[in-house]
């Protein structure tokens, strides 16, 4: 047995999973949610669960197939041809780059509100400037610094969290939870954006890696990973439902729909300022890990495509590479937070749910045998395939305005 699967803890396992899923992602869901309100989002958000859970277990069986260690680009290639591998590089690049102009775009409206709070009045191109250079510089000096900013972040990230959902608990009213101006028809715009909030999938080989062929282990730290997130963004949606009115949204909505408008509704039913700081630090944590975190990989990513050697000056023209066309999205259109987290979903379909599905198709027809397999049959890959098609309709719908949002 290797050293690295004795360490392996499940436990560790599951806060690799959560601590991908869980981010900045999971700001722009209530107001998406809005006009769906809380029956439609809870079921919606158990359904996109179901699927990204199942679509990560895909994932899991297609490696048992490979040797510990191989990349998921690897497995694509391996399994789907280059066409396909080709595809989904494609997918994860654009998503990531159009996450990291989401978490700019949030983070200068953060930052903007911030100031506002201390009475400082900043222009939003700066916010934005600053906030993504500061951790740029962070991701150029060394992956180590980010691990270490990360591990400390999310600590705090967790404590801010739980003290500002028991903060605001007392704020909520059940006018606002059970209000009848809800509308299922809503629902279907929040797909992609519900569908990019349990994007992890690319850790599931480096887990396999982890914890080596041992996957009745890694399977448990897939379900008990995704569950922690499920039961974070329901408490989120909850929270968040009860204390900020449609009325409420609305405003946010036709304020762009950015974290800063967001946190600033919800802070009105805070019960003191101590409660409102612990919101204010999640909501900053969360978008500054997760902007770390996306651009890391898209950093290494950059590089061992081109290239690119590990020196300052070669980490910094990767820098270049990999930070200037968000920063130019987020310095010029700082209003794109909830549109971009949605675009990320669209091609989030693709590497996340349909490629998994078309993957384990695959290795089913070529090995005959399944060696291992979390679920039988092949009704979850063709669920998966549907789910994936419905979802990038919903969103290309939306974007031609044939299906409503709220607003």
């Amino acid at each position: 047995m290797s050293k690295n699967i004795k360490k392996a803890s499940i436990l560790g396992g599951s806060m690799i999973v959560a601590g991908t899923s869980i981010g900045a992602g999971m700001l722009a869901l209530p107001t998406v949610s809005a006009g769906m309100w809380l029956a439609w989002a809870s079921l919606l958000l158990i359904f996109t669960w179901f699927c990204m859970f199942r679509s990560s277990q895909a994932i899991l069986e297609v490696n048992m197939h490979f040797e510990a260690g191989v990349s998921f680009h690897s497995l694509v290639k391996n399994t789907l041809g280059t066409k396909w591998s080709i595809i989904n590089g494609i997918s994860i690049s654009f998503v990531l780059y159009i996450l990291i102009y989401a978490y700019i775009s949030g983070g200068s409206s953060l930052v903007s509100y911030l100031f506002d709070v201390g009475r400082i009045n900043i222009d939003r191109k700066i916010a934005s400037f600053l906030f993504a250079l500061t951790l740029i510089i962070c991701i150029w000096a060394s992956t180590w610094l980010v691990d270490k900013f990360s591990v400390i972040m999310v600590i705090i990230m967790s404590i801010a969290f739980f003290i500002s959902m028991n903060g605001l608990l007392p704020s909520i009213s059940l006018s606002n939870i059970f209000d009848t101006n809800n509308n299922i028809i809503y629902m279907w715009a929040a797909v992609s954006t519900y569908l990019t909030s349990f994007c992890f999938h690319g850790n599931v080989p480096s887990l396999v890696k982890y914890f080596g062929k041992e996957p009745d282990r890694i399977n448990k730290c897939l379900l008990y990973g995704t569950l922690i997130t499920l039961a974070c963004y329901s408490i989120w949606i909850f929270v968040a439902s009860g204390s900020v009115s449609q009325k409420g949204f609305k405003t946010v909505i036709n304020a762009g729909g950015n974290v800063g408008s967001l946190i600033q509704a919800a802070n009105t039913g805070a019960s003191n300022v101590f409660i409102t700081r612990a919101l204010d630090t999640f909501a900053a944590l969360a978008i500054t890990t997760s902007f770390l975190g996306a651009g890391l990989g898209l950093f290494d990513y950059l590089a061992d495509l081109f290239k690119i050697d590990d020196t300052p000056i070669g980490r910094a023209k990767t820098s270049l590479i990999t930070f200037v066309p968000p920063m130019i999205g987020g310095i010029f259109f700082p209003e794109g937070f909830i549109s971009a987290i949605s675009w990320a979903g669209l091609f989030s379909i693709i590497w996340a749910v349909i490629v998994p599905a078309l993957m384990v198709l695959k290795v089913r027809q070529q090995y005959g045998e399944i060696s291992y397999s979390p679920f039988k049959g092949k009704f979850i890959p063709y669920l998966l395939i549907i789910y994936g098609i419905i979802a990038g309709l919903c969103h290309i719908l939306v974007v031609f305005k044939v299906l409503p949002v709220f607003k």
